[in-house]
Parts: C-alpha cells; structure tokens; sequence
C-alpha cells in the first residue's frame, strides 16, 4: 500500500477560509467621514498674558528643552530670566481644537484651550482665519463656544451619546502638537466614566490616540456625528498612554445651549459630599456589600439637609437607578434641572429606607452655603489613651477655616490604632460610631465603652472635606 500524499489535497480548512472566505468582522473605512466633515474641524490658537516668576532656565540657551521651561522660568532676555525680572509680564501662546456647529460661525471647544486668552485665533483646513469672540465658557464642564465672523462655513453632525456601546470604533479629528487635521481611530473603553477632579462629567473612555493639541477636538461615531468632545487623557510620560477621556456631546450641547443664551451652566445639586463605601466601612456600618455612595458630609440648608439624609447614611439608589459607587452619583445629579423631584434610596443603621429630595442648582461658591453656628462652650484638651491620640478644643479661628461647629481637634497621634486608621495630627474628629462628638471627655467615654476587634466608622474632617475612616480597638 502506497503512502503518496497530494499537497494541493491536504489544504488546511482554515487555510482555505483565510484565504478565499468572508472575513468575519469588516475593517472601517474611516475616509468619508474625514472628507466630509473634516472640513468642519478647526486649529485654535491663543496668546495668554503670563506674569514671569522670576527665576532664570536651568539648561543653557542652545538647548532644545528652553522651549518647554522658557514660559516657567524665562528664557535669557525674557522678563524673568538674567537680565528680566520677577513681575514682569510675558505672552505664552499655545494650541488646540475645535469644530464648527453652524455655518454663521459657532464653534465649540474645551474651556482649557482658551480659558484666560486674550487672543484667540482661528484656522480653517482651507487656511483661513479667523479672530474669534469667546461667548462663553464653563469651567467645571470644560466646555467652551466660540464666534467667528464668518458664513457658508462646512459643519459637523451632532450625534447622541447616550446610544454609546463599548467597543464601537470612534474617530479623533485635531491638532495634537500643533499637527493639523490629524486623525486616530479607536474603540469606546467605557462609558459613563467619572473621573476624581471631574465629578459632574460622564466621561467617554477611548483607546484613541489623544495627545496635546487634541484638546476641544470631535470624536465621531461610524455615521459621521460628533458623540464627543476630546478632553482628557492619563498620562505618567505626558504622551498617550491609551486611555483618553471625552465629553459626551450630549452633556456638552447641553451647556453650549445655556452659553449661547448668555447664561450661566446649571448643575444640579444634592448639597452632600460622598466617598465610596470600602469592605471594611461596610462592615462597620452593619452592611453585607460594599455598594453605594456614603455621605460623609451634609450642606446646612441644601436639598440634602432639607430631604433628611445624614452623615453615615448610604445611597443606593438615586431615582430608580441603582448607585454602586460614589462616581455614579455626580453626573446623574449634575444634568438634572432645578426643582427636579427624585427618591432616594439610602441604607441608616443597616436598614433600607427611602427619602423623598428636591434636586437644586449648584452654587457659585459653595464655601458660601456652609454656615457657622454659634459654638458651644470649650471642651478641655486630653489624651485618648486607647486610641493613643491627644486632643484639644476647636478654637474660633478652625471652627472658621474649617466650617465645622463640633468635634475636637487632633494634637499628636502616636502608634496605635488611630494611626492604623489614618487619623493624623490636625483632624477634626467628628463622630465615632455615629456619635456626635463635642469634647475630648465624650470622646474619651464613647471610645472607652466600643468593643474590641470590631470595625467602628470614625468621620473626618480634613481641610475641606470630610470623610469616614475605619478604626479597629484591640483586645
């Protein structure tokens, strides 16, 4: 019996599909998209008014890195280096993106890019510019609008981000590092995607390669519209590292409707500050997962005060929706209207419970809704030895500075549990096991009276914010 073998015969199946199959998923074709909207995609340039530090760069004149440090430190002849001077000023120009909205000349970009300018110049892909009026800008939604003088200008189709999946290919259009009209593709990472400085903004996450310059430019959708303004991006180098934030568009022209009108950008406002509730905090405030935001602060006289919610209490859900972190809640707060009425879902002493709360608009200076009540009398300085901390009075200088009418101030912590806890020297400790705390006496009768091996929520006040720590009293 023969064993010859026919090559041509033996093919391999997947061989064969490769080569002569349908492939499986289609690659996009980004081109017409960038044909017929990237005319709309504009460069912004602005001149800014900077006053020199006075200390001179480091690296000497011929070096390329003068570039970067000369608007720091004031390159030799600049106001600021040798022969300058502290005090003086200086311009410092920089660079960035943006798309047109109407064919009058309404343009929309990021704040950053033109907050502060005194100039702001912009350039069309057929090389025409334009000097631009800035109609308005909100600074905490990062969202600006712009006017040129200008007619019959090529624009941009807005899509819906609210319709968003992860993994949808999405399409950058911009200037990174002043290289005009420059376009990268990716994929949506996440959606819905708050970020710690930006609490009120649902971020789209992308892997697009974003990069200085990108600021204020469109993301596009596979149908040609705009579903993002380019914002953000996580660095450790200063380049793309393949994490890149957008503003939804949805959220966006949402403000660019209030900016045209000349009015200012509305957030909606509960009047509590929240944390995320760890393992260990639900341990001790007697809950079986560690879900929702917990309010470690209530605003006297906010929504939050007036709905009855409390220091310690959890929300788990806030209008139907369910709230598994502390980052879910801003931005379902924030594009809500003024007098809008939602239920809470809240979790007190480890029971359910529902409050009823009236959604309104943040104040412009929030330090101006916290007020000072008159202080009770002096409470004596002390050590806590089983916390190992000593504690003082609130004197009427921190009860000023800090906004707070209670607690006692932390002296010296010194090795023991507070210290495990990550109570430090300057703290204001306000409750311990949910109980107020007015003095060192009662703080030193609560903490003697807790059990031992338990973790017991310890509230926080550190500069402007207030927060819940964890302690744990040995045996």
């Amino acid at each position: 019996m023969g064993l010859g073998l026919s090559i041509g015969a033996m093919t391999p199946a997947w061989a064969d599909s490769g080569a002569s199959g349908q492939a499986l998923v289609g690659l996009p074709d980004f081109t017409p998209i960038v044909k017929q909207y990237g005319p709309a995609v504009v460069n912004i340039s602005t001149t800014e008014t900077r006053v020199a530090r006075g200390a001179a760069s480091p690296f000497p004149p011929n070096s390329p890195l003068n570039q970067f440090f000369a608007p720091f430190f004031g390159a030799p002849g600049q106001p600021g280096a040798p022969g300058g001077g502290a005090g003086q000023k200086y311009q410092v120009q920089s660079l960035g993106s943006g798309f047109v909205i109407s064919s009058d000349g309404y343009i929309v970009t990021a704040a950053h890019v033109v907050k502060g300018a005194q100039k702001i110049i912009v350039s069309l892909t057929n090389h025409h510019q334009y000097a631009a009026h800035l109609v308005g800008l909100s600074a905490r939604m990062d969202v600006a609008l712009l006017k040129i003088d200008a007619k019959n200008l090529p624009v941009v189709q807005i899509g819906d981000s609210s319709k968003l999946e992860v993994g949808q290919w999405v399409l950058a259009v911009g200037s990174p590092f002043g290289f005009e009209n420059s376009v990268t593709q990716g994929v949506i990472s996440a959606t819905s995607r708050p970020l710690p400085d930006d609490p009120y903004i649902p971020f789209v996450q992308t892997d697009v390669p974003i990069n200085p310059g990108n600021s204020g430019g469109p993301l596009f959708n596979m149908r040609g519209q705009v579903i993002g303004i380019n914002d953000q991006i996580y660095t450790n180098s200063g380049g793309y590292m393949g994490l890149s934030f957008s503003i939804p568009i949805n959220v966006a022209m949402d403000a660019v409707k209030q900016l045209k009108l000349h009015q200012k950008v509305h957030f909606g406002w509960l009047g509590v500050m929240i944390q995320d509730v760890s393992m260990d905090l639900a341990k001790s405030f007697h809950m079986k997962e560690p879900v929702g935001a917990l309010v470690s602060q209530v605003v006297p006289d906010g929504p939050a005060a007036k709905a009855g919610l409390r220091p310690g209490d959890v929300i788990v859900s806030f209008d139907g929706q369910a709230i598994y972190n502390s980052g879910q809640l801003p931005p379902l707060v924030g594009v809500l209207p003024a007098g809008f009425k939602a239920k809470l879902g809240v979790i007190r002493d480890g029971k359910p419970m529902s409050l009823n709360i009236v959604v309104e608009s943040l104040p412009g200076n929030l330090e101006n809704t916290v007020e000072s009540a008159a202080s009770g009398g002096p409470a004596q300085e002390g050590e806590v030895k089983r916390l190992n901390v000593q504690v003082g009075p609130l004197t009427a200088e921190a009860r000023k500075q800090l906004h707070v009418n209670t607690g006692v101030l932390v002296l010296g912590v010194g090795v023991g549990p507070a210290a495990e806890a990550g109570i430090r020297p300057g703290d204001v400790i306000l409750q311990v096991a949910q109980q107020q705390i007015t003095n060192a006496a009662g703080l030193q009768k609560l903490v003697a009276a807790l059990p031992a091996g338990q973790p017991i929520p310890v509230l926080v006040r550190r500069g402007e914010g207030s927060f819940y720590l964890v302690l744990s009293l040995p045996h």
